[in-house]
C-alpha cells in the first residue's frame, strides 16, 4: 500500500479564508491527507469573516499543527508532500517567506517546501499593492513559489460568490494536479449571432 498523498494548507491574517475552509471541505472528499496550520490572525479572520472557530476549522483537516511547533513533521524536508498551498497569504507571511525567516510553523514548511523544490502556491491578498509587497512576490517567484492572488474570473458567469470561489480553487488545485470538478473547463470563446 503506498503512502496518501499529502497537501499542506495554511491559513494566515489576510482577508479570504472562505478559500481555505472551502479548499479543505473540498480535499476531505478525496484521497489527499491534509495538514492545517492556522496563525492566531487567521483564527481572528475565520470568526470575522465566517462565524467559524479554530475547532470548526481544524475539524475539516486530516492532520492539525500548531503554528508555534517549528519542530513538527512538516518541518523537515524528509516529510514527503505534494506540496503546500497558504490561503489566505497576508502580506506579513510573503515576506518572511521571500526573506527565508522561518518564524513560525507556517514559513518554516514553506521554507522546506522551496529547498525541496515542491510546489509552494501563496494565494496574498492585499490592494493595492506597495514596492514592498512586488518585491516579495518576485523573490517569492525567483524561488520557484507561484504568487496567486485569488483574483475572481468573470468569462464563466458566475451566479454566486461559491462559483467564484471555486472557479479560483479549482485553478489553484490544476497546479497540483488534484482531480476536480470545481469549475467547467475553458472550451473557447461562444459563437457571436451574425
Amino acid at each position: 500500500m503506498s503512502d496518501p498523498q499529502r497537501l499542506i494548507v495554511a491559513i494566515t491574517g489576510a482577508t479570504g479564508v472562505i478559500y481555505a475552509v472551502r479548499l479543505l471541505r473540498v480535499l476531505r472528499d478525496s484521497d489527499i491527507e491534509t495538514h492545517l496550520i492556522v496563525s492566531d490572525a487567521g483564527v481572528l479572520n475565520l470568526h470575522q469573516e465566517l462565524d467559524m472557530s479554530r475547532k470548526h476549522v481544524e475539524a475539516l483537516a486530516n492532520v492539525v499543527h500548531n503554528v508555534r511547533d517549528v519542530g513538527a513533521a512538516i518541518a523537515s524536508g524528509s516529510f514527503i508532500s505534494a506540496g503546500m498551498i497558504i490561503t489566505p497569504c497576508s502580506m506579513k507571511t510573503l515576506a518572511s517567506v521571500a526573506h527565508g525567516l522561518s518564524d513560525n510553523l507556517i514559513t518554516r514548511a514553506a521554507d522546506v517546501i522551496l529547498k525541496e523544490r515542491r510546489r509552494l502556491v501563496l494565494m496574498v491578498r492585499e490592494t493595492p499593492l506597495n514596492l514592498a509587497h512586488l518585491r516579495n512576490m518576485t523573490s517569492v517567484t525567483e524561488m520557484g513559489g507561484i504568487v496567486y492572488p485569488p483574483l475572481p474570473a468573470f468569462y464563466h458567469r458566475p451566479a454566486s460568490i461559491d462559483e467564484m470561489v471555486d472557479h479560483t480553487l479549482g485553478r489553484v488545485l490544476d497546479l497540483f494536479p488534484v482531480k476536480h470538478d470545481l469549475t467547467p473547463r475553458w472550451n473557447g470563446l461562444k459563437k457571436t449571432a451574425a
